[in-house]
């Protein structure tokens, strides 16, 4: 008989908590790069709010994959397709999850932020997750939801959103190319397997991918300059944003090599796990502190 400490596992795996624990991060980076209001409240429905939709997200995402999950060797032993959640449970739950999150942003923020965390689960698990299956323009489209996050933020923040709010989303979006084109080409023959249409099962030599992960790792470099050109940070955040963008270059100019393409994309996706935290962290320090 199965616990309820096990299942009470399966249940919260399902959220995917480190990738709904990326967007919670970005929403408070987007919350507190914009003027904030110092409401104890709004930071905490923020918190809340983008958890639960980031969460539920995830669960429908898994629910409406459960049949390629159980494809594929990386996924194959995730609670639904494995049975230890039932499919109907896993609908209800992540339902319940989106709701309660998008409505604690709408009434703990306001409308605009409300929208922007329904925007983000309905494009995510509408739009991105069905076109897994019939193009390869998905990551592109998938990293939309994904860069929603900092706007929720300064929305939550200011009930709008201004230029560097926009800045935030453009480096959100660009940073995740490279990120996802590392992944789809290290777990090719998985995501072949599960049905997935991505540019890696496409490109039997990686060249494509690996030169859409450079092309996008120079746009990403150059968005996070933006901040400083236009006068919203210092160079002292500049020079770390060069740093952070020359660690981040170098794995992706080795993944352009065909002779060493699928070491390298191991080590751009490391790579660009790190590259986050050292970017935003000192770009909101800066404009706090500066």
């Amino acid at each position: 008989m199965v616990s309820l400490r096990d299942r009470l596992e399966d249940f919260y795996e399902l959220t995917k908590p480190r990738l709904s624990f990326l967007s919670v991060v970005t929403a408070v980076v987007g919350y507190l790069s914009a003027d904030p209001t110092r409401d104890f409240s709004v930071l905490f429905s923020l918190l809340v709010g983008t958890s639960l939709a980031a969460g539920g997200a995830a669960v429908l995402n898994q629910w409406l994959e459960r049949e390629a999950d159980a494809k594929m060797v990386r996924t194959k032993d995730r609670a639904i397709p494995a049975g230890r959640i039932e499919p109907q449970h896993a609908l209800l739950y992540g339902l319940i999850l989106s709701f309660i999150g998008c409505f604690l942003l709408y009434k703990g923020a306001n409308l605009l932020a409300g929208s922007l965390t329904a925007a983000t689960v309905a494009s995510y698990v509408l739009l991105y997750t069905p076109l897994k299956r019939f193009t390869t323009w998905n990551t592109l489209i998938g990293a939309i939801p994904g860069a929603l996050p900092p706007l929720i933020g300064w929305a939550a923040a200011e009930g709008r959103i201004s230029t560097l709010g926009w800045i935030l989303f453009a480096i959100l979006f660009l940073w995740q190319m490279p990120h996802f084109f590392a992944i789809a080409w290290t777990h090719r023959k998985d995501y072949a397997q599960g049905g997935f249409v991505m540019l890696s099962n496409a490109d039997s030599n990686g060249r494509k991918v690996a030169v859409q992960a450079f092309l996008y790792c120079i746009a990403l470099i150059v968005s996070t300059l933006l901040p400083v050109i236009l006068g919203y940070a210092t160079w002292i955040y500049g020079t770390i944003a060069i740093a952070a963008g020359v660690y981040i270059l170098r794995p992706s100019i080795a993944f352009l090599r065909e002779s060493d393409r699928t070491a390298a994309a191991r080590k751009l996706f490391f790579a660009s796990i790190f590259y986050l935290p050292a970017l935003l962290v000192p770009l909101v320090l800066d404009l706090w502190l500066l």
